[in-house]
């Protein structure tokens, strides 16, 4: 290569990119890990409300729930982004864990929005989670 001639890369297609249209197990995991990254963010939020809240000593067991719900997610959607071959079994006790945040959050709804939208959003990651076990 001579100077002033660096190849270019304009023309070149990345090698992450696929030239086939996306299939439909492709879009269920894009949104399953697009789901579980919400459940991260949600999550955590909610944990550390429960966690500085005048309500702390009450909401002890929904903020570990919520700490549960965001570390496993976060390991879900690392785990499927890869091609993990125990991302199937782990998305499984994903949707358990979000299953089980939800009901939780549920019951302490009335203490702040937060908690309600914790709420929606593991359960929504948990029915997805659920439809991407079913074909991993």
């Amino acid at each position: 290569m001579t100077a002033g001639h660096e190849p270019s890369m304009t023309n070149q297609t990345p090698p992450f990119t696929k030239e086939q249209p996306i299939t439909a197990n492709e879009q269920l995991m894009e949104r399953c890990i697009n789901n579980c990254l919400e459940v991260v963010k949600t999550a955590s939020t909610c944990a550390n409300w429960c966690i500085t809240s005048d309500q702390a000593q009450t909401l002890a067991e929904c903020s570990r729930s919520c700490l549960d719900a965001a570390t496993i997610t976060a390991a879900n959607a690392t785990m499927m982004a890869r091609g993990s071959r125990f991302s199937g079994p782990v998305t499984s006790v994903c949707a358990d864990v979000c299953e089980s945040c939800a009901s939780m959050c549920e019951h302490h709804s009335h203490y702040s929005e937060i908690i309600q939208q914790c709420a929606e959003t593991c359960r929504r990651c948990a029915e997805t989670c659920r439809e991407m076990a079913a074909v991993a």
